[in-house]
C-alpha cells in the first residue's frame, strides 16, 4: 500500500501541533511523527485529500494567529512496526503507572504496568489531558465501581480503571480503529470491559459511579447533560481535552447540571477537571 507523508510547520508549535494531529486523526491519517517545527503524518494516497489541508484554518478556529503550512511527499511500503518502535517511547506517570507498548521492556518496579497497541487510535498516554485523567484515576477509590469511558481512543483509561478496581467499565468510542483497538488491548492486559462502536446516543438506561470524557469542549458541552443524566448520587465526572483557560466555561455549564467542581489539574496549558454531582458539603 502507498502512503503520503504530509509535514506540517506550525507556530507557534505547542499547543497547536496537538490540536492539528486530532484534526487529522479524525481526517484518516494513520500514523505521526514529532518534529521540531510541527509535526509529520502519514495517510493512504487513497484517502489524501490536498483540498481538505487547506481548509484547515487553526487561526478561525480559535481566534488566535497560528500561522500553519505543509508539504507532501510520497512513501512507499512503509513498515509501521519500525516506524512506531522508532518513534514510540514508554509513559510513567506519577511513578505509579507504566504505558508501554509490546516492544519496549517491562518495570517491575512500577506498580501499574498498562501495554498498549497504539496503531491509529489516540491514549497512550503521552498527551497531556490523558495522564491528566491518568493521574485523577490513581487518586481514587475505583473498587467495584461501575465506570463509562466516552471516546475512549485505545481504551486505555477504561483498561486502567479496570486494573484499579472498578467493576463493570463500559468503553465507547465512534472511530472503528478505536473500537477494534480497545478490544485488542484489553485483550492484551487481560481485562474484560465492554466496548460499544458508537456515540452518546449509545448511552442507555444503566447508571455509573464514574464517567470519564476526555474529548474537545465543545462536544463535552454539548454531551454534559447526557453524561451526568446517567451519573449516580454522589457520582464522579472527569472531564478533559481542552485547554486551561475552557474550565470556566465548562465549569458553567457543569454548576447548572448540579456538578460541583472538587479538583483541577493543568500541564502545558492542557487541563482536567472533576466534578461531583450532589456532593455533600
Amino acid at each position: 500500500m502507498e502512503y503520503k507523508v504530509v509535514e506540517f510547520f506550525i507556530e507557534p508549535r505547542e499547543p497547536w501541533c496537538d490540536v492539528l494531529v486530532n484534526i487529522l486523526a479524525d481526517m484518516g491519517y494513520e500514523s505521526f511523527e514529532d518534529t521540531d517545527k510541527g509535526c509529520k503524518a502519514y495517510i493512504t494516497n487513497e484517502l489524501f485529500d490536498e483540498q481538505k489541508l487547506n481548509r484547515i484554518d487553526l487561526s478561525s478556529i480559535f481566534d488566535i494567529e497560528i500561522k500553519t503550512s505543509f508539504t507532501c511527499g510520497e512513501v512507499e511500503n512503509i513498515n509501521w512496526n519500525e516506524e512506531w518502535e522508532k518513534n514510540y517511547d514508554p509513559v510513567v506517570i506519577a511513578e505509579k503507572c507504566y504505558i508501554r507498548a509490546p516492544f519496549h521492556k517491562p518495570k517491575p518496579d512500577i506498580p501499574l504496568e498498562v501495554i498498549i497497541e497504539p496503531k491509529m487510535s489516540f491514549g497512550t498516554g503521552h498527551h497531556k489531558t490523558t495522564s491528566l485523567i491518568v493521574e485523577f484515576l490513581l487518586e481514587t477509590d475505583l473498587k467495584n465501581k461501575t465506570v463509562l469511558d466516552m471516546g475512549c481512543g485505545t481504551g486505555v483509561l477504561a483498561i486502567i480503571s479496570k486494573m484499579l478496581g472498578a467493576g463493570n467499565v463500559t468503553a465507547i468510542d465512534n472511530h472503528i480503529f478505536a473500537y477494534e483497538n480497545t478490544i485488542e488491548n484489553a485483550d492484551n492486559n487481560n481485562v474484560v470491559i465492554k466496548v460499544l462502536h458508537g456515540d452518546s446516543s449509545l448511552i442507555g438506561e444503566e447508571y455509573y459511579d464514574i464517567i470519564i470524557a476526555n474529548i474537545t469542549k465543545n462536544i463535552l458541552l454539548d454531551h454534559m447533560d447526557k453524561y451526568v443524566a446517567v451519573l449516580n448520587y454522589s457520582g464522579i465526572l472527569f472531564l478533559s481535552g481542552f485547554f486551561e483557560e475552557d474550565i470556566a466555561h465548562l465549569v458553567n455549564k457543569a454548576y447548572k447540571l448540579g456538578l460541583t467542581l472538587e479538583k483541577q489539574k493543568t500541564n502545558d496549558n492542557w487541563a482536567a477537571i472533576k466534578l461531583f454531582k450532589n456532593k455533600d458539603v
